[in-house]
Parts: C-alpha cells; structure tokens; sequence
C-alpha cells in the first residue's frame, strides 16, 4: 500500500513538475539538461509556487493541511512559496452521517437519539479532521458536536511516514534543503496534528481560553459539556454569528467595522501578553461576529503559549522598533539567549536597522507588523538563532490578524493601535505596579515560609555543624592512618639500614 502511495505522490509530482524545484538547485545545469531530454514534453508555465499548491491540493487533506503549516515558516520558505500556500483552503467533503451516528453510538454505548433530543444528519462544518453537526441536549441547550472523522489515525501515520521518507530523500538529494529542515519541519507538522486528533486537549483549550475571557466586551467563547465529551468527540455551546469574512452581513447587522478590526489587535495582545496563552489558527473561517460586535472563536486544536521570557523578549523588541531603538532589540535577542552570547551586538544592531530603517519611511498604515517580525526573525538566523516554535505560531497568527483587521479597514495603523497596550504591559511588568504585583502574588507562599524561618535555620545550622564534626573526623581519621604509614616506613627503613649495615660488615668486616 505505502509503494502505491509513494507512486502516486511522485506521479503528481512529476504531473505539476515539481522536480524543477530541485533541478534548480543543480549549479552546473547538466543533471536539468538530461531531465529535459527525458520529459521533453513538459512546459510547465504557472509559478512554482502555484503548482506546488495544486500538488498539494491532489493529494489530499493530510498533505494540504501540511502545506498550511509550511506557510508558516516563513523563516525558511522562499516568499513566494510561502504566499501561495497560505492560499491553501481546507476544502474535505464531509464523510456519511451513517459514520458519525456510529461513532457516537459507539462512544456513548447507545443510540444518539437517546443521548440528544435533536440531532441533525446534516454537518454543518467538514474538514480533514473532523466535522460539526447541531444537537440538543436533553436539557433543551443548543450544542454543537466535533466528530473526529473515522480511520483518520492510520491515515496520518502513514502520510507522515510517507512525508518523512520524502524528507530525508530531499536531504540526501538536494543540499540546498538541508538548510529547509525539511525533518524537522514534518516533525512539527506530526507534533500539531496528533494534538489536534485528541478533542479532549481541544475542549481543554477551548475551556481556558473562556475561562481567560469570563465577561469580557470584546471575545465569545464557547461553553465546554465536558459530560459528553471524549477523544472523538466534543460538544461544545452552539454559537450564532455571521462569517467574519461576510463584511456585507456584517454591515447590514449594524456592525461597526473599525472598531472591530482594533478590537482583533487588542483581543491578541490580550491573549499574549496578559495570558501567555492565545489561538493560533484565527483564519477567517474560524472567527464570527455576535450581533452585539463581538467577535466569537471557533476551533481550538492549536494553541500557542508564551511564558514570561517569550513575553518580555516579545514586548522589548516591539517596543524598540517602534522607537528605531535597535541596539535595545539586538541586546533583547542576546539577554532572551536566543542569539549566541558572544554575538557582537554592535554588528547585530546594524543588520536589524539594514532590514527594519527604510520600513519607517512609508506610512505607518503601510507597514506590516507581522512581516516586520518575521524579518527580524531571518536576520537572526543569521546570528545563528534558531526560530523558537512558539514565535512561528505567535507570527502566523499576527499575519492572520492583521491580515484581517485590514480586510474590515484598509486605514488600520496597527501600530498605533499596538503601542499603547505594549507600554502599558512594559509599565505594569517593569514599573512599581509590576513590583507590588509580585510581591502581592508571593504573599500566600511567604505567609507559610516565615513561621518555618527559625527552624529551617536552626536546621540549616544544626546540618552545617554535624557536616563539620562529619569533616572533622575524617580529617583525624586520615591524619591517623598518615601517621601510622610514617611509623611503618621508618620501621621498614630501619630495618633495611640495619640490613645494609650487617651485610657491610660481613663483607668488609
């Protein structure tokens, strides 16, 4: 089975003529003149970047959703490589109700009319993974329920056999791919596509991130039934809201488009900065609107989290671009220990003024933030930074939001509406509000430490003078033992003159 997938795949290869893309690693161009008398019959005129995407899209949902995770590092893809497959859509028709009836009958050991009063056949939602269909409890709440498509796991083992085969091929084939980690990269896509197979870690993302937006005016979330929940299954509140890439809907409910293109930009930060926890697929198809212009999160397989370090080394460079303060972003990456120690930071400083100076000479609205940080990003490599996977979902999901914060307002200066949250976070982290803040958080440990302070000394004390007598009599014991080797030698030497005097004696005696 695996040779006939691995002939399809080099079928479709040759079909799109991805084989150039290597070919055009071959300097001398005798290996691309052979191939060409080969298949002297292939003219192929699309971009490369768009026949690597319909390759992709022939072969299936597997390949297609690594395709979308690839256009995610763009650290090591190509630009246009990369732009093209961000165009990748996850298209996947659903799979027959009569499969997903028996998935949760299997689940729930009985009929699903008997676990839900309502059930619709009809998915409203299909992708690679899995798909959505409306229910009702028996206590009347509207749900909606996540079925993991059936057979998907011995499916993605083995792609991601077949991709990885495929990696190492490219490695020892094409030298210009070692520096793609291609092995590492299918090892990522393996890592984020078994966390999405488990619903049960997406309900507990789901549920943290509500549980980080309890009341707030500017994000729904829906509510977790952990009751029926398991790895294959997941309900979750049924939300209502109009497609955030549906701007005429969103017009004609009254929505105001600007403010809620800034309200995207400050729903992120949020999720960075004040939680280190934030959604790191907010594609459009993901992302709706209340009727009170509030925006509503949907799917919740993959997540980012930041920790303290991430935050601070995040919020020192954003802050330094904005003030063209470049030696206060290189010393960012060398204090974050991302970039070498022995880094020269005066040689740092000046390649990140190189890529970031002529940015600030076009309006602010004009720039990309998030193709900003992503040249801050290349430009460390070059330092010999490796990329930190937490900062490529964190920077594919700012080109997300910023992406679509422009499509509701093409006027969105999404630095000025960043800066202000950014100080005010450096202010309370760094500022005397950060340190009452910290004193306030180790208050309850310190309330439990103190009373202990007297014995945990005398302990300490007491520990320290048995170390000492401890010390003390091995020192003596060694002393002893020197002591009797010296009186042993100078027997054995008294001994060996009074032997060399006798034998004197009789010879010369």
């Amino acid at each position: 089975m695996r040779l006939f997938r691995l002939a399809k795949i080099i079928t479709v290869g040759l079909r799109f003529g991805l084989d150039q893309m290597v070919l055009e690693a071959d300097t001398s161009g005798r290996l691309g003149k052979l191939w060409h008398v080969v298949f002297f019959w292939r003219h192929p005129k699309a971009p490369r970047g768009e026949r690597l995407r319909r390759a992709l899209e022939s072969l299936g949902p597997i390949f297609v959703k690594f395709g979308q995770m690839l256009s995610t590092r763009r650290d090591l893809l190509p630009p246009d490589l990369a732009d093209e497959l961000a165009l990748l859509q996850d298209r996947v028709p659903p799979f027959p109700t009569e499969q997903a009836l028996r998935v949760l009958e299997d689940f729930y050991g009985k009929p699903v009319d008997e676990v839900f009063v309502d059930f619709e056949r009809t998915p409203v939602a299909s992708a690679s993974v899995a798909q959505v269909h409306f229910a009702r409890l028996p206590n009347g709440t509207e749900v909606a329920v996540k079925i993991l498509r059936p057979g998907i796991e011995p499916v993605i083992e083995h792609d991601l056999a077949l991709l990885d085969t495929a990696a190492t091929l490219l490695e020892k084939l094409w030298p210009e791919a070692r520096r793609l980690k291609p092995r590492e990269v299918v090892a990522e896509f393996s890592k984020y596509l078994h966390d999405e197979l488990d619903l049960m870690r997406e309900a507990s993302n789901c549920s943290q991130l509500r549980r980080n937006f309890t009341n707030s005016k500017l994000l729904q979330v829906p509510e977790v039934h952990w009751d029926w929940c398991g790895k294959n299954v997941m309900v979750m509140e049924r939300m209502r809201g109009v497609p955030i890439s549906q701007l005429d809907a969103l017009r004609a409910q009254g929505t105001d488009l600007k403010a809620l293109s800034r309200a995207g930009v400050e729903i992120f930060f949020t999720q960075v900065f004040r939680d280190g926890f934030f959604h790191a697929d907010m594609h459009p198809g993901n992302i709706f609107v209340h009727a009170d212009g509030r925006y509503i999160a949907l799917d919740f397989g993959i997540v980012g989290t930041l920790n303290a370090e991430d935050k601070s080394y995040l919020a020192q460079n954003f802050l330094g671009f904005f003030k063209r303060d470049y030696n206060r972003v290189a010393r960012a990456h060398i204090e974050a220990g991302w970039v070498p120690a022995h880094t020269r930071v005066d040689e740092f400083e000046s390649a990140i003024r190189a890529v970031c100076e002529p940015i600030f000479d076009r309006p602010l609205k004009d720039i990309s933030f998030g193709k900003t940080l992503l040249r801050l990003f290349q430009t460390a490599r070059r330092f010999e930074m490796e990329v930190q996977p937490q900062l490529v979902l964190l920077q594919k999901t700012l080109l997300n939001i910023e992406g679509l914060g422009r499509q509701l307002d093409p006027d969105l200066d999404l630095w000025k509406t960043a800066k202000p949250f950014l100080e005010r976070w450096m202010d309370e982290q760094m500022g005397w509000r950060g340190l009452l803040r910290n004193l306030k958080d180790e208050a309850p440990s310190w309330a439990g430490t103190l009373p202990q302070i007297p014995r945990l000394v005398h302990r300490v004390l007491d520990s320290t003078a048995h170390r000492h007598e401890v010390q003390s009599g091995e020192l003596e014991r060694v002393a002893r033992a020197q002591r009797t080797q010296g009186r042993v030698l100078w027997l054995v030497s008294a001994l060996l003159a009074a032997l060399v005097g006798l034998e004197l004696y009789r010879l010369f005696g």
